[in-house]
């Protein structure tokens, strides 16, 4: 790859424009010719979702398109953004690790404390060992910098309530994709205007983009033939990097008084990062406070999901996604407008416009049944 870049060099293409292009372009390609694969594959050996309690389909459909995200995005970003496997040396062994249980589970059905378990090893895999971590909660109820210890456990924390809370929202099609098609490119245009030092993050963004957007052909694909979910596999993948990048995000507004790392001021970045995940962030949350409510263990299934309380309304899955990700993507503007304003302020805004947008479908629901 250093061989190549030196021939862009000499040719005088920008070597950054290149590996965004063809990051894109293969990460697009081997996520849409695998998948065809493996949805034949599993239908020949029955490797199936069947409809459950959760379940908002009524047929049994392939739910391993998570391996073809894996496989995508495991060979592009190491030959396209190879820095952030130097950087980062733990962070190709923990998709390894998310790879191997999210198949485990989409196949056997894996027990969720093993679930539980593998996701505190891989979160403490590259908060530990990679050093990704949150430092500071920049004046979030009056703290600032956290202790080493307490960075380690609240970053723990925070990877695996993400992971678990992509994996929730994955219950009509496309949302789990689309959303991550849209933090991605949030993500990755926040980088780029931060300057050349975070290119490899936006080149990861662009290689998530595009493999997800070749998933999302198939995911939302009107013929059962070639319908696929991602499965456990790809919602913890996607949810794991979505949790990495947004953390790193965060890290580069501290300064690190580094020589050769650039100097960047946001008060605002987690509120920021929160604006962006809002959607995983809220469901889950709500999900866990109605079943607490009601008396209900947290790990219960049902339908209080907020893309199942959309599908109660007779809206079909595509336009669920699409009311759902257009709501989310008004409070990052929201969070974007109002970013240089009191951190605590701008936080407490985007939590209950996360929350209201939780509840709007209930309420549309009842003002229809009162007009029936």
């Amino acid at each position: 790859m250093k061989n190549f870049e030196l021939f862009l060099s000499g040719s005088g293409i920008p070597i950054f424009y290149v590996k965004i292009g063809l990051g894109f372009l293969f990460s697009f390609l081997i996520t849409f010719f695998s998948i065809p694969t493996i949805v034949k594959i599993s239908r020949r050996k029955n490797l199936m979702d069947e409809p459950g309690i959760r379940s908002s389909h009524l047929r049994k459909i392939p739910n391993l398109g998570g391996i073809a995200i894996f496989y995508s995005i495991g060979i592009c970003a190491s030959i396209f953004a190879y820095e952030l496997f130097d950087l980062y040396k733990f962070l190709f062994a923990s998709l390894i690790i998310l790879l191997y249980v999210g198949v485990m589970d989409d196949i056997v059905v894996m027990r969720a404390y093993k679930k539980l378990v593998a996701q505190i090893v891989v979160s403490s895999l590259v908060v530990i060992g990679s050093d990704i971590r949150i430092r500071s909660l920049f004046g979030i109820f009056g703290i600032y910098e956290l202790s080493y210890f307490v960075s380690i456990l609240f970053s723990i924390i925070t990877f695996i309530v993400l992971i678990n809370a992509f994996n929730l929202i994955d219950g009509i099609d496309g949302l789990a994709g689309g959303y991550s098609v849209i933090c991605s490119a949030l993500f990755g245009i926040s980088y780029y205007r931060l300057g050349e030092y975070n290119y490899p993050l936006v080149v990861l963004s662009v290689i998530i983009i595009g493999t997800v957007l070749a998933f999302l052909y198939y995911n939302l694909s009107n013929y059962r033939t070639n319908k696929i979910f991602m499965g456990d596999t790809g919602s913890m993948l996607l949810g794991f990097l979505l949790a990495f990048t947004s953390i790193c995000f965060i890290d580069i507004f501290i300064d690190k008084k580094l020589a050769d790392v650039p100097r960047y001021h946001l008060q605002s970045a987690p509120a920021v990062a929160v604006a962006i995940l809002i959607l995983p962030i809220v469901d889950t949350l709500n999900v866990i406070l109605v079943r607490l409510y009601h008396k209900k263990s947290p790990f219960d299934a049902d339908k209080n999901h907020i893309h199942h309380k959309l599908l109660k309304l007779d809206l079909t899955h595509r336009r669920s996604t699409f009311y759902i990700i257009l709501y989310y993507l008004m409070i990052v503007g929201v969070a974007y407008y109002f970013r240089h304003t009191n951190i605590n302020f701008l936080l407490m805004v985007i939590i209950l416009l996360g929350f209201l947008g939780a509840y709007l479908p209930d309420l549309l629901y009842r003002l229809k049944n009162n007009k029936n």
